[in-house]
């Protein structure tokens, strides 16, 4: 137990003196000029009546500990990292092929949208992706955005220079996005259906030294079969992620369930706080001057 203001406790000598001279002393006692020796004694009753005169010295040491200010070391609590997880959502001409009841699209959004009821807590950035990149919503804990994104984005509707696939170009932004955020871990997870036009030559290499640099793992689900890109599969591998295939929506809806589960969330234990700690030594008080009323109904020294 510490103390928030230490200096209060050199008040604590007045107490104990007054104690020192109740014990010493033995109370207030006097002997009338018709006594002419004290008369029998009595040891427990003294040691009783001693113990009555020194209730309040003690109720008076209490306070002075309580303006001391007494603190205690709380219990360290643990508090839940923040993952921020950037999706990057291809929305070139493929995505809109038929996909079971909808388009790939469509399927890739829906899953999004239960992802984000598993992950409630962190944040969130959504980014679009075709020829161009088009960052859709900044990194957030308020998931609207991102939920309310898919009719705007449609591959039927995106402008003509979002045909193509140029997944090296969306990570490295992607990328950028989360480098601005100092705390929690970071992951981007790629959503995709084809072969991406900028990952020839060191394009893969370059991307791996991004995401490794800035500590970023890429977790990518390639849409609607076929193989998915060995580049886009060095990549995830590479930075402590991983590539998935989803044939089919439920396919796709087990991927995210199983990226959830290796993205798991993480607890960071924080410094414990100082807490105020009355709640004992106003207890004792309490006691103390409630004893002392009762002991004051006749329990005290009498000069007869």
């Amino acid at each position: 137990m510490s103390f928030a203001h230490p200096w209060a406790l050199v008040f604590l000598l007045v107490p104990v003196a007054l104690l020192a001279r109740v014990w010493r002393t033995g109370g207030g006692r006097l002997v009338l000029p018709l006594d002419h020796h004290p008369g029998p004694g009595g040891r427990w009753l003294r040691v009783l009546l001693d113990t009555a005169e020194s209730l309040l010295p003690l109720a008076a040491a209490v306070g002075i500990v309580i303006a001391a200010g007494p603190t205690r070391t709380g219990t360290p609590r643990t508090r839940r990292v923040l993952s921020n997880i950037e999706f990057c959502v291809d929305v070139s001409g493929s995505m809109g092929v038929p996909y079971a009841d909808g388009t790939r699209y469509d399927a890739s959004m829906a899953a999004i949208d239960q992802f984000l009821g598993m992950r409630a807590g962190d944040a969130f950035g959504l980014t679009f992706f075709g020829s161009s990149v088009l960052h859709w919503a900044p990194l957030t804990t308020d998931t609207s955005a991102v939920r309310c994104a898919m009719p705007f984005m449609r591959p039927d509707r995106v402008p003509p220079w979002f045909g193509g696939t140029e997944i090296g170009r969306a990570l490295l932004a992607a990328a950028t996005v989360l480098d601005a955020r100092p705390e929690g871990d970071r992951a981007i997870i790629l959503v995709s259906d084809g072969m991406s036009s900028d990952l020839d030559g060191d394009g893969p290499a370059r991307v791996i030294r991004t995401l490794t640099e800035k500590r970023i793992a890429l977790w990518t689900i390639h849409v609607g079969g076929g193989q998915i890109p060995a580049e886009v599969v060095d990549i995830a591998a590479a930075t402590g992620g991983a590539a998935f295939a989803a044939d089919d929506p439920g396919m796709l809806r087990d991927v995210f369930a199983r990226i959830d589960r290796l993205q798991p969330t993480r607890l960071a234990t924080t410094a414990a706080d100082t807490i105020d700690a009355f709640a004992p030594w106003a207890a004792a008080g309490l006691a103390v001057l409630m004893l002392a009323t009762l002991a004051s109904l006749g329990l005290r020294y009498t000069p007869w």
